[in-house]
């Protein structure tokens, strides 16, 4: 078990300014002229290359026959280059959409630009008016520019169309060329070195993996060692070392990764103290130097290249420089410009002759970066004897490299790349394929020579020109080379002869200096007379990019890379996600001091061991509420024994237990069921002893252990461990209890509610290139934006909406224009219970899930690059200002893994409230006769549903005048219940259980009347058995109510003065089981108690009936006395448990209500309750119609009149 403990940084940081820099911000294309415009076609006269300037009249565009169109940009001489800023044609449809850039200081050799994140596509227009300028996210140096068109706009007869402009500085260009055999030393004035702080500064290219740079050495162990290692950059750099301490003062980092590409890199040394950032173009590491002290003290010199003395022509185990070093400063110093002017701090070993400018070898790389790229050379026909070589580098497993068929149908070789290794395979007609391999993680990104000679009957191959071990093949075969060899793939249209045939996927990698029967390969020419094909090939460049350096993958994850593609392998690393970045959980370990097995011997069960815990740097209290509020917690229990039981004692009592969080033992072990009085083996099966259910319990006298993770979490922290059978010859035990891990909160986590359109400031998010975000919401809207962080031109953003009842949305624009991942929820997520979102953005993909709902996924193509640059504070609750504000509670927001205090922003002014409360619980009128309040948060509405009144507030009576004779019936059921629900309502009887209507342990009535008339049968309910309920204006007045429950039928009087005095009277009238609690108008309540002789249920309720009783079939003799006239008056509210009959009949909500009535009954409301008369919300208001009407509700603010109008407008 590993406990990790760390501090957790917020994701916010200061804002930092990434603008360019104003004094290199000069325009360099304008100002040239005609001749330094090349393109690979152009459309007509009118669309050629010297066109194509930033606001000019017209434009570039190539022929459409162009297979790989391009524009070139001479600038005479060598600029530091800044930003690019395009259009497309004028007035046209023509504009690029992408495209890529290549830079060089020869119109031959080419460095594409590469984007962060490896992405060497560049976002391009959207019209042909408006400018598109990219910044660099670093400076390069440049004589030439190539753009390469990769997609534009199709609509409306559109084609390729460019203006551009290129923003710079004049570049000086000291440059200095190095063989690996000579040196340049640059003494130290007074022969020492002793800084506080360093800049360092050089820029260099070269074909080796491995040279030294700078080096450095003090008398004190101070070291100063910029080298290039396996074509990373590594600088050891020690400030001293203390022998006293025992104090290793060197530090060693690392920074970027396959440098040995000929191309320039820009290196860059700066340290204060012991602080030190290396950068290599824009990867910047960052270190602290090892011991205390803070200056360096270096002696002598400084060399330059390489290290060249007498008897030491280069560093033990570091070979010197072979390439080209350009501007190399140490602190303001400029060495090669002091070399070249032989100033005499400058020393060079042997006297050799420098040469300042870079002998680039002529090297012609090419890339095959499509999914159908293929190259066909030609070849010398029918030779007994074939020679091939070329160099390749690669991140793929699996490739073609090179296909051949040979002549007179002889067969054919296939070199391909798998699984790191150059498979060769040889076909021969009617013969079995011959296979072998060679080399070993040839995939590393770096360039690989092979080698293949081959004649009749031998087939020789060399890897890395290792002549000492190449791998040869005797067997009976015959060469005769073909005319045509196919490189990195075949074509697709393939009908010839000597066609390609390969079960191999394409090769994408770089290749260069490819030999056919030991002649080079001059793609240029073949190209130009057309004695080869090609598609989908960059020429002149080796676009090859390391995605994992710096690696994408966090904390600590491992990066594979592929061609155009990387994955992060998390084991281990207790994260997930596509880069590792989401946590598994944040668990909270508590330790204590019995994490150390403890012996024990000598107890028994009347005199056990009693093993106390006592928890670290926690109290009690405090580990008690941590397993309290937590979603889940764990801690493992081991119990070690020989010939000692555990859990099985003859009489039912433990032998040995443990006590939990409420000083309650707990007689089950762990990995078993709460209580279950097992051990896990019992649970797996695999207990020694099947007779028993621990492995202890089996009492062998060999050692055994029962084990496993308590997991009941309302039984947790133990307490204490309670050992009891350790007291016989032998008997021994060990027990040991693991800490106390928690993760989640299942409290109600920093809540807050929204009840006005407004919003929470939170500092601007700094997320870096992934983010992932959780919460939980609950609302009855249709719409709301949860959160956004933006720019300020909405340019760089993310958002999360509720977008339609269904729909919520996870919106962004973080590199490649908006886009959206769309989570379609099968039930509707405004239903005002909680639901819980998580998001994550990262290079890889989007995506975003609500509940146990799968993830909506939306993955991005290689090469992606995400960029969350914001500037504005990020908002919760609204977008862009109260944007579709979000009305409803917000809980447990967290970004990257911290919380944010949302209820440290709570304004209950600005509608801001703490916790989940809206406006009813503490509503100005609240909803009458026991309604349901529906929060809306900004306002509320009443369901009446359930209530016999109507109204806004449920407040409005709804009742029924009957004349003499009239009455009024109500139908609960239409059939006896059956048996198997009447055993149905008995396994679950409760007392609010009233949606099946029968055999009720619970009643509730209510209803008001007046009138002058008696006698009267108010209300009676009836039932398909003999039960009944009735409630009787008897002679006098006075009210009695009558129930028959069985056999019995008893009276109650329910009031003993005249109600028939024509005002009205409310009745209430509840009993839960055999309990029974009459009120009548507001006098104090009665509570009646009926016998237990008396069945406790209402059996199968039948019909209800106002005003007489014709219920078919016998009659209690009490009701048919005061049946007649009937009732002459109001009755109104009437309610049985979830039925309201007048409401039925007056607002019904079916075709055929249940409801039939004789005689003359009209709605009336009684007088039963006067009118409320309260704020009603717009959105409910019949009355409010437009803005222009006359009364404004105060209190809706002028955001939502605004808005009301807009919706009109």
């Amino acid at each position: 078990m590993h406990i990790l403990r760390m501090t957790v940084l917020s994701v916010y940081a200061p804002v930092v300014s990434l603008t360019v820099l104003d004094e290199c911000v000069d325009p360099l294309v304008s100002q040239l002229y005609a001749s330094s415009f090349l393109a690979s076609s152009r459309y007509n006269f009118l669309y050629s290359a010297n066109f194509a300037k930033l606001y000019g009249t017209s434009g570039w565009s190539p022929s459409p026959r162009d297979r790989q169109p391009w524009l070139q940009i001479d600038l005479k001489r060598k600029y530091r280059i800044q930003a690019i800023a395009t259009q497309g044609t004028f007035n046209s449809y023509d504009w690029v959409t992408k495209y890529t850039l290549l830079y060089g200081d020869r119109p031959d050799a080419w460095t594409p630009y590469i984007m962060k994140g490896g992405n060497s596509t560049m976002p391009g227009n959207w019209n042909y008016y408006q400018v598109k300028r990219n910044v660099f996210h670093y400076a390069f140096t440049a004589k030439h520019i190539r753009l390469l068109p990769l997609s534009w706009n199709t609509e409306n007869g559109g084609k390729i169309g460019v203006r551009l402009e290129l923003f710079g500085c004049p570049y000086d260009s000291y440059v200095m060329q190095m063989n690996g055999d000579d040196s340049v030393s640059y003494m130290f004035p007074g022969k020492r070195f002793r800084t506080l702080q360093d800049h360092f500064a050089l820029n260099f290219k070269t074909l080796e993996q491995d040279g030294l740079l700078l080096h450095s050495e003090g008398v004190q162990g101070d070291i100063f060692t910029l080298e290039l290692k396996k074509g990373r950059l590594v600088l050891t750099i020690g400030l001293g070392s203390s022998t006293v301490n025992q104090v290793d003062g060197r530090t060693r980092m690392s920074v970027g990764n396959i440098l040995d590409d000929q191309h320039w890199h820009y290196v860059t040394i700066k340290r204060h103290g012991r602080q030190v950032n290396l950068t290599v173009d824009a990867h910047t590491e960052t270190a602290v130097c090892n011991g205390e002290f803070t200056y360096i003290d270096l002696d002598t010199q400084l060399y330059v290249g390489g290290v060249i003395e007498p008897n030491l022509p280069h560093l033990p185990e570091i070979p010197n420089f072979r390439g080209c070093l350009e501007n190399v400063f140490i602190n303001g110093i400029n060495i090669i410009k002091m070399t070249q002017d032989q100033e005499p701090e400058i020393r060079i070993p042997l006297q050799k002759k420098m040469h300042y400018a870079c002998r680039d070898i002529l090297w012609k790389p090419m890339t095959f970066a499509g999914p159908d790229n293929y190259l066909q050379v030609p070849g010398f026909f029918r030779k007994p004897r074939m020679f091939v070589k070329f160099k390749f580098r690669s991140w793929d497993y699996t490739g073609l490299l090179m296909f051949t068929r040979f002549a007179d149908d002889l067969g054919a070789l296939e070199l391909g790349l798998s699984e790191g290794q150059v498979n060769v395979t040889l076909f021969q007609p009617g013969k079995k394929k011959l296979q072998f391999a060679a080399g070993y993680r040839l995939n590393d990104g770096f360039w690989h020579t092979v080698d293949v000679t081959a004649r009749d009957n031998l087939l020789s191959i060399t890897i890395d020109e290792e002549e000492g071990s190449p791998l040869k093949i005797t067997n009976p075969f015959t060469v005769r080379t073909g005319d045509r060899y196919f490189f990195g793939g075949c074509p697709k249209t393939n009908n010839t002869i000597r066609k390609c045939e390969t079960k191999l996927n394409n090769f994408h990698g770089c290749m260069q200096q490819i030999f056919i029967d030991n002649e080079p390969v001059d793609i240029d020419i073949i190209l130009q007379r057309r004695w080869g094909r090609y598609t989908e090939l960059l020429l002149g460049t080796c676009g090859i990019t390391d995605r994992c350096t710096p690696n994408p993958c966090e904390h600590e994850g491992r990066c594979i890379q592929s061609w155009d593609d990387f994955i992060c392998l998390c084991e281990n690393t207790g994260y997930k996600g596509e880069v590792c970045h989401m946590s598994d959980k944040a668990w909270t370990v508590v330790e204590h001091d019995r994490m150390v097995a403890t012996k024990v011997t000598g107890s028994t069960v009347d005199r056990p061991y009693v093993g106390e815990v006592h928890y670290w740097n926690a109290s009690w209290d405090e580990v008690t509420a941590l397993a309290n509020t937590s979603m889940y917690c764990e801690q493992w229990i081991d119990y070690s024994c020989y010939k000692s039981r555990l859990l099985n004692a003859p009489n039912g009592r433990p032998y040995s237990f443990w006590i939990g969080r409420n000083n309650e033992s707990h007689e089950y072990w762990g990995g078993a069921f709460r209580e279950s009085g097992k051990c896990g083996c019992a649970i797996n099966q695999t207990c020694t002893d099947a007779r028993f259910h621990c492995n202890c319990d089996a009492d062998y006298r060999q050692w055994y252990s029962d084990k496993g993770y308590l997991m009941w979490k309302d039984h947790l922290p133990v307490r204490k461990v309670v050992v009891g059978d350790t007291n016989r010859t032998g008997s021994e035990a060990h027990f040991s209890l693991g800490p106390m891990r928690c993760h989640g909160d299942r409290s109600i986590w920093n809540t807050v509610s929204f009840t006005k359109p407004t919003y929470i400031e939170f500092p601007t998010l700094r997320p870096g290139g992934s983010i992932d975000i959780s919460f939980q919401f609950k609302t009855y809207r249709p719409h709301g934006v949860f959160l956004e962080n933006s720019d300020d031109w909405l340019r760089n953003f993310i958002r999360i909406e509720l977008n339609t009842t269904q729909n919520l949305v996870f919106i962004f624009m973080v590199g490649d224009g908006i886009l959206n991942v769309t989570l379609r929820s099968p039930v509707p997520l405004n239903d005002n219970e909680w639901h819980f979102v998580q998001a994550e953005l990262n290079v890889k993909l989007a995506r975003i899930k609500v509940d146990y709902q799968p993830w909506a996924v939306r993955r991005f193509p290689g090469q992606t690059f995400v960029t969350m640059k914001f500037t504005h504070p990020l908002l919760v609750g609204a977008a862009n200002r109260t944007l579709w504000p979000f009305l409803g509670c917000l809980r447990a927001l967290r970004i990257n893994g911290v919380t944010l205090d949302l209820e440290g922003k709570a304004n209950e002014e600005q509608g801001i409230r703490r916790n989940c409360t809206g406006q009813c619980l503490n509503a100005t009128i609240p909803c009458r006769n026991a309604a349901q309040c529906i929060e809306g948060y900004a306002a509320y509405t009443c369901d009446c549903g359930n209530t016999a009144f109507d109204g806004f507030y449920c407040h409005k009576d709804i009742g029924a005048y009957f004349e003499i004779g009239s009455w009024l019936r109500y139908n609960i059921r239409k059939k006896p219940t059956t048996n198997e629900e009447w055993w149905a309502n008995w396994l679950d009887p409760h007392y609010h259980n009233f949606s099946l209507g029968y055999n009720d342990t619970s009643d509730e009535i209510e209803f008001s009347f007046s009138t002058f008339q008696t006698p009267a049968v108010l209300l009676y309910i009836s039932s398909f058995l003999q039960d009944y309920m009735a409630v009787i204006l008897k002679k006098d007045g006075t009210l009695d109510m009558r129930y028959r429950l069985g056999l019995i039928t008893h009276k109650y009087q329910l009031s003993f003065r005249n109600l028939a005095d024509g005002f009205p009277h409310y009745v209430n009238i509840t009993r839960h089981n055999r309990t029974i609690r009459t009120q009548v108008d507001y006098m104090e309540p009665i509570v009646e108690k009926i016998t237990l002789v008396e069945d406790g249920r209402f059996d199968s309720p039948k019909n209800i009936f106002l005003g007489r009783v014709m219920e078919v079939g016998e009659i209690d003799y009490e009701i048919q006395r005061h049946n007649s006239p009937g009732l002459v008056g109001c009755i109104s509210g009437v309610r049985y448990n979830i039925y309201a009959p007048l409401k039925t009949l007056f607002r019904p909500n079916e075709t055929e209500p249940p409801v039939t009535v004789q005689g003359f009954v009209s709605e009336s409301n009684c007088g039963a309750f006067p009118p409320v008369h309260g704020y009603v919300p717009w959105e409910a208001d019949p009355w409010f119609t437009t803005i222009d009407y006359n009364y404004i509700h105060d209190d809706l603010g002028l955001f939502w009149l605004t808005a009301h109008f807009n919706n009109f407008s």
